[in-house]
């Protein structure tokens, strides 16, 4: 693998553009990240209450489905029947007894084992499966899975660390402020495609540089911006990492038209002077956190998933590899059990900033393909990570890039580039 790219000498602060292009790098990330030892998010347990519910997902590529078997019990199972290769659920969600391929309707139970084929023993003594045929050794593919405080994730590797260690004490820290253990409830789930390449949007979510001066919603009104206190906090391995802003305009220290004037020059799209709210009540937030000054929190979990809490909205977002350069992105958002009704109006508000024609992801789309086309047709170019210096070290300022690098430490090792 080594072989099929040089990385620059300059280090993490030079990304080669092959990486977000090239098949058969593609092809190992696959092998290597999505099949190795990486925790990789599923689902909720909200989203498979009962025994006998279950959900569609994916690893990276890889079709699988995530059933209840009891109460306690939970399995991730590849959505692939082993006769012919057939993906068998074809439904998003549901409750079922067993999985049935269309094909020629073997049928699995919900841990995966093969209860029954037709004809077994062919027709009047003729033809079927002979007599050594174990059906023990014909279930569906499962994977190891973990549950943490209501999150679903699951691995194809037998030594994935424990999701403590996996995700590090301050990543830990911020994961369980929105996963506190408290019963979930699943408010909505979007799905949408994108032309560009995977670690382009784990790139973004982990790029606090980008959010002062690409997004108008976030600028104008003061939900994210330069001169505001940001933290960004890194596990060891680098794979990891949260993004925390203090937003004083939502907080009603101040208004949105406070801002120091050398930083409003900075940013285009500043645009108090023709932009205004209509509804400005979009902006109110119900405090819910201990730390309730930190209204935005964007947290990626190694290696393709976003935990966001942004204002009240409270999502879950992936970017699921579908070839080189293109993306599926899957997008959960959810409350608590104990919501009241304004708090859950609030969340459903909140979620108009996301997804695909979202006040800010919108934003983001444009970009993404406009990054995709570029490094596509310069194989040879570089992306260069040079704000906020060199390191992967923690950050406590706005314009930098140290997560981005910290994300490529982690994928160089990992890939052995």
């Amino acid at each position: 693998m080594h072989k099929l790219v040089t990385w620059p000498s300059e280090g993490l602060t030079r990304v080669p553009h092959s990486v977000y292009a090239d098949p058969a790098i593609y092809e190992q990330e696959q092998i290597r990240i999505f099949r190795g030892r990486s925790w990789n998010f599923v689902g909720l347990l909200a989203e498979v209450p009962r025994p006998g519910d279950f959900v569609r997902a994916y690893v990276g590529e890889t079709p699988v489905i995530v059933a209840r078997e009891s109460e306690s019990q939970v399995n991730v199972l590849v959505n692939r029947c082993p006769h012919k290769g057939v993906q068998l659920c074809q439904e998003w969600a549901g409750h079922t007894k067993t999985f049935a391929c269309p094909y020629h309707q073997w049928s699995f139970d919900l841990n995966g084992s093969l209860r029954g084929l037709p004809f077994r023993r062919g027709v009047d003594g003729a033809g079927g499966f002979s007599a050594e045929f174990d059906c023990g050794s014909h279930g569906l593919d499962r994977l190891h899975v973990t549950t943490h405080n209501g999150a679903i994730f699951a691995s194809f590797s037998a030594d994935t660390p424990d999701f403590a260690r996996y995700l590090g004490p301050a990543n830990l820290m911020y994961f369980e402020r929105v996963f506190d253990g408290r019963p979930l409830r699943v408010l909505g789930k979007m799905r949408h495609r994108v032309a560009t390449n995977w670690k382009t949007l784990v790139e973004n979510f982990k790029d606090p540089y980008h959010a002062t001066l690409l997004h108008v919603f976030f600028a104008t009104f003061g939900i994210w911006r330069a001169g505001q206190r940001t933290e960004v906090r890194i596990d060891e391995s680098g794979g990891s990492s949260t993004l925390v802003q203090q937003s004083p305009v939502v907080l009603q220290k101040a208004r949105a038209d406070e801002i120091r004037s050398d930083i409003a020059d900075q940013m285009k799209v500043f645009r108090q002077d023709f932009l205004s709210l209509a509804e400005p009540s979009i902006l109110k937030v119900l405090r819910e956190f201990p730390e309730d000054e930190d209204t935005v929190t964007m947290q990626t979990l190694w290696p393709n998933c976003a935990v966001h809490q942004n204002l009240n909205s409270l999502g879950v977002r992936l970017a699921l590899p579908r070839g080189p350069h293109m993306i599926e992105i899957h997008w959960t958002f959810f409350g608590y059990e104990t919501d009241t009704p304004e708090m859950t109006e609030r969340r459903l508000l909140h979620a108009n900033f996301f997804g695909p024609a979202g006040l800010v992801t919108g934003d983001d789309i444009e970009i993404w393909q406009l990054n995709q086309r570029g490094v596509a047709t310069t194989p040879s170019g570089v992306a260069r990570l040079e704000a906020g210096g060199s390191g992967t070290e923690d950050a406590d300022f706005v314009i930098t890039e140290t997560a981005v690098r910290a994300f490529y430490k982690h994928y160089r090792k990992i890939m052995e580039l």
